[in-house]
């Protein structure tokens, strides 16, 4: 169940992580029950139609609005998630930032662009994806997995035409 409007206990600055069901979408809270995050043309995100606009938007808009608006019938957390791995900028500029960023047109893609690339280069100055890189990473064993799979298919075709040469040569 998602927090009320008093009880969500976020902190300007903090990195929002709402569960969209086939993927992640990432904003920055601002304060005032306010975020600020980067969105493809289409506003309704909440349907497998709109992944598909995400997969195929070249750009994005930078948008400030409530956090309920944003978050809608999805759940969140507040989830600065590289905290571990780097210093989070100062509040008051992470907030500023992304305030002098609302309107702007960016380029977008799924890839090397997205929502969670654009908050985590406001809190910490570096752009990362966290879902893209594990989609790499899940990807990459499924490749693999595929390669093993024909590795193994061709090394035992090797085997029965080696057993069948023998064969015919024992005859």
């Amino acid at each position: 169940m998602a927090p009320t409007l008093f009880e969500h206990g976020a902190k300007p600055g903090d990195l929002i992580e709402i569960f969209r069901g086939t993927y992640e979408h990432w904003a920055i809270y601002i304060g005032g029950n306010e975020v600020v995050h980067l969105i493809p043309p289409y506003d309704d995100m909440s349907s497998f139609g709109s992944l598909l606009t995400l997969l195929d938007s070249s750009t994005a808009q930078v948008r400030r609005q409530k956090i309920w608006e944003v978050v809608g019938r999805h759940h969140f957390i507040i989830n600065n998630l590289l905290d571990d791995e780097y210093q989070p900028r100062e509040r008051h500029l992470i907030v500023r930032d992304a305030c002098r960023m609302v309107s702007r047109v960016l380029p977008y893609s799924a890839i090397t662009h997205n929502c969670e690339h654009f908050v985590t280069e406001l809190r910490y100055g570096k752009p990362e994806s966290r879902q893209v890189n594990r989609a790499a990473v899940i990807g990459g064993a499924a490749v693999a997995g595929v390669g093993i799979v024909a590795l193994g298919a061709a090394l035992f075709a090797s085997l029965l035409k080696d057993d069948d040469n023998e064969r015919r040569h024992h005859k």
